[in-house]
């Protein structure tokens, strides 16, 4: 796990422990000996119940007494703010607190072949793909994905390797530490996915973002690899000066390796790379050039392409990527974690295409801390416009934003509809649901796009339905 080898001591308390990331490393470390303990105030499955299974006793709510007594060490999450009371006693008992990545680097990088994954969208999915690939390999990585991949057990596990495969956030470390998380990682590799502006509670703007994932360049060593996608205009920008050695990869005829013949079935996705033919079961050309990424690291980190090839076609996916929750009365329910303009449209073409037999019915939550602001408002029209029909909450916690920087829901529907595309504004997940049973019919699917637990839609919709 370290540089290390005696029995790990010390107890450590993670604030925020819900967070995909942070719960996924108080898992490792629970499983690795030592002392866990954690606090949240958004308690929902699929985390907490993994947390639970992992034996972490986790504190509902924040209060200053949740931090216990003989903690060593606490871990603050990268939401976790001035005027938390945990935060706030943290400071007061001047106990050691430190962040989740510098937690990373110090138990678990030092030393060892690090392969970062980055970028706007697919981060997650690119993360699973490629640890999979080589974990089906015999490679056993150590790795952290910021979600539940269906192949593992959880998100995070530290092992003997030499790999280990992150998924690497540009969102800032702390609030005591504004540089992007990424940074403290030590890549060996970094592969640059795509590159959007995201995260308007953080940056102005994209050039804000931009000078974030150059510095990440700057600390990949001379023989480590940055892998591109040659496509996206931003992400040439950064890699322009790199100071280590890039591999553009792509569709365009100027890509170092070139992705050619996509083809899509029943059965998922299928595709040239570099041209040796693979197959992948997902959908959407958006998965395509995921494994490409995927594909192109582990050819760069010894594998043979049989070994990758075995590893795609067992893929398995993620928990929360267009994953089927159930079907009831001909009408399948999708959870997606859709939460950009981009991703929604992509995850949505790739559906419509799924199940073009029926209409898909997108239902969208703007929960997350862009989608509630009015940055993405035509954007959002355009995204939501590619479903057959679409659903929009209220805003969450809307006093967390100013309203004349909020997004503003019922304008948002009216332009979907002026579109033509049949959308609807509701106020609650009750009357979402009561809208969605009125107009849907066998054969349709109505994928929820929310980066939270929505209050349990998944489970009601299937339910009364």
């Amino acid at each position: 796990m370290n540089q290390d080898k005696s029995s790990p001591t010390g107890n450590f308390h993670f604030i925020g422990i819900c967070g995909t990331a942070m719960g996924a490393v108080a898992g490792a470390m629970k499983r690795a000996g030592y002392g866990v303990t954690g606090s949240d105030s958004n308690v929902y499955p699929p985390m907490s119940t993994y947390l639970e299974s992992e034996g972490i006793e986790i504190a509902n709510g924040f209060a200053a007494d949740n931090i216990p007594r003989d903690a060593d060490v606490i871990v603050v999450g990268n939401a976790i703010s001035r005027g938390n009371p945990e935060a706030e006693e943290t400071l007061r008992r001047k106990l050691l607190y430190t962040s989740l990545p510098e937690i990373l680097k110090q138990h678990f990088l030092r030393g060892r072949r690090n392969l970062v994954v980055t970028g706007t969208h697919g981060k997650t999915t690119t993360t699973a793909l490629l640890t999979w690939i080589l974990k089906n390999a015999g490679r056993d990585p150590s790795y952290l994905i910021g979600g539940i991949p269906k192949n593992f057990d959880g998100g995070a596990n530290f092992t003997d390797s030499d790999f280990v495969v992150l998924e690497g956030d540009e969102y800032d470390t702390a609030f005591f530490d504004k540089r992007s998380k990424f940074l403290h990682y030590l890549p060996e590799v970094a592969i640059l996915g795509n590159i959007e502006f995201d995260h308007a509670d953080i940056y102005d703007n994209l050039d804000q973002i931009l000078l974030t994932f150059h510095r990440l360049l700057r600390v990949v060593p001379d023989n480590g690899c940055i892998f591109a996608n040659g496509d996206d205009p931003n992400c040439l920008n950064v890699v322009e000066d790199s100071p280590s050695p890039v591999v553009t990869v792509g569709i365009a005829q100027g890509c170092d390796v070139r992705l050619t013949d996509i083809e899509y079935s029943a059965a998922g996705s299928s595709f040239r790379l570099g041209g040796e033919r693979f197959s992948v079961p997902m959908d959407g050309e958006f998965n395509v050039r995921n494994a490409a990424m995927a594909i192109c690291v582990a050819r760069f980190s010894g594998l043979t392409d049989d070994e990758i090839r075995a590893g795609l076609e067992s893929f398995e996916g993620i928990a929360r990527r267009q994953e089927v929750r159930g079907e009831v009365r001909g009408v399948v329910v999708i959870d997606d974690f859709g939460h950009h303009p981009t991703a929604i449209l992509q995850a949505a073409e790739a559906l419509k295409r799924r199940y073009a037999e029926g209409r898909l019915w997108a239902v969208f939550e703007p929960r997350s801390n862009t989608t509630r602001r009015a940055i993405f408002q035509q954007d959002l029209v355009e995204a939501l416009a590619a479903a057959d029909g679409a659903i929009v909450a209220a805003v969450p916690d809307p006093e967390k934003v100013d309203e004349s920087d909020r997004l503003d829901s019922v304008k948002l529907v009216a332009d979907v509809n002026a579109k033509g595309t049949e959308a609807y504004f509701e106020n609650g997940v009750d009357a979402i649901i009561d809208r969605l049973k009125s107009i849907v019919k066998s054969g349709d699917a109505i994928v929820v796009f929310s980066n939270g637990g929505f209050d349990g839609i998944h489970g009601k919709l299937l339910e009364r339905l």
